[in-house]
């Protein structure tokens, strides 16, 4: 199912790791270089924790990345007495609007003061994954796909919300196929997405919940169910996502934040998700982010992926493409590549 003409770095960023792939033409997927590192938040949220426990200030250069640990680490720094600076754009990374962001107690200015730790942010950590590879003696790939959880530019309503509508608008245009969710150049809308873009121009980005369900689709099995009608999950980290397939036709699907979920909770979602009865309103009240149904799909095949999947569906069966679940977005993402670039 995947088999390109051209070395590709594929990384997946989550909340809680980013998960890479080399791969190589010629080089069995089983034998290709693989990382799970800490993911980009958790890393600037350590050196935002350091400055803290210095007594130091915090300057934040770099782009818009995803929040998570950083934001509650920043909240930390603040709450310590300590000032917090930054930039206009590194300043998106806490909200949309800036307003917000000085609301919070952060200055935005395009300079740090003498005294300042400054912490990078982005979610494209190059130069820090350019150094490792080359201890290995491994050339960077010429060739990148990187895959970020994106909610849009939404600096005056709830960003679940926008996010969700996003997905189902473009379900909507692409009469709910499957790789609909993706679109390449990423929207403009995407700011998160559009970030990474401006690190690596010619990248494949997008975003980690459809390419990990993608990706679950390389292992022989999920694929073979897929034809008679499969409920597709991904237990990430941060957020959970539920689709119902069949063939590459999504009759529907439905976010939440994993740790609002326990194992009861989400097979009733996925049951009413198949029979249609599941409404966005109600997943959204219980602070996820949505559902939509297009038709019920009713099948007792269900696959899951994800480093929560044996905490929340220990008895669904466990999807690990070329035998490694961790990186199922990482093979969605070289799927993707091999679709859009053909290559």
């Amino acid at each position: 199912m995947i088999d390109l003409k051209t070395s590709l770095l594929a990384i997946d960023v989550g909340r809680g790791t980013q998960d890479i792939l080399v791969y190589e033409p010629g080089r069995s997927i089983e034998n290709s270089i693989k990382l799970v590192l800490p993911s980009p938040t958790v890393v600037t949220a350590e050196k935002i924790r350091q400055a803290t426990r210095a007594g130091l200030p915090v300057f934040l250069d770099g782009y818009l990345m995803g929040g998570g640990a950083n934001t509650g680490a920043i909240r930390e720094h603040l709450a310590a007495g300590l000032p917090v600076y930054a930039t206009e754009e590194a300043a998106l990374t806490l909200h949309d609007d800036p307003e917000r962001v000085r609301a919070l107690g952060v200055e935005i200015r395009a300079t740090p003061p003498g005294d300042a730790e400054t912490v990078r942010t982005t979610d494209y950590m190059e130069q820090e994954l350019r150094q490792a590879l080359s201890l290995f003696g491994v050339d960077y790939p010429g060739n990148v796909a990187v895959a970020v959880q994106d909610h849009g530019y939404s600096p005056h309503r709830s960003n679940r919300i926008h996010r969700f509508e996003l997905m189902r608008e473009r379900l909507d245009a692409g009469d709910w196929d499957l790789l609909s969710l993706v679109t390449d150049p990423p929207l403009a809308d995407m700011t998160r997405m559009q970030a990474v873009r401006s690190q690596a121009p010619d990248a494949l980005v997008t975003d980690t919940g459809p390419v990990a369900l993608i990706g679950t689709l390389c292992d022989p099995r999920v694929r073979q169910m897929a034809k008679d009608g499969v409920t597709l999950v991904n237990a990430g980290n941060g957020h959970t996502l539920c689709f119902t397939l069949k063939g590459r036709e999504i009759h529907g699907l439905f976010e939440h934040h994993t740790g609002a979920l326990d194992p009861a909770k989400l097979q009733d979602y996925i049951r009413r998700l198949a029979d249609g009865t599941l409404t966005s309103e109600e997943v959204f009240d219980d602070n996820g982010h949505g559902a939509a149904i297009r038709r019920p799909l009713k099948t007792g095949a269900v696959v899951v992926t994800g480093p929560n999947r044996l905490r929340l569906l220990p008895e669904a069966y466990q999807a690990a493409p070329f035998g490694d679940m961790m990186l199922s977005g990482c093979f969605g993402l070289a799927y993707l590549w091999k679709e859009f670039r053909k290559a």
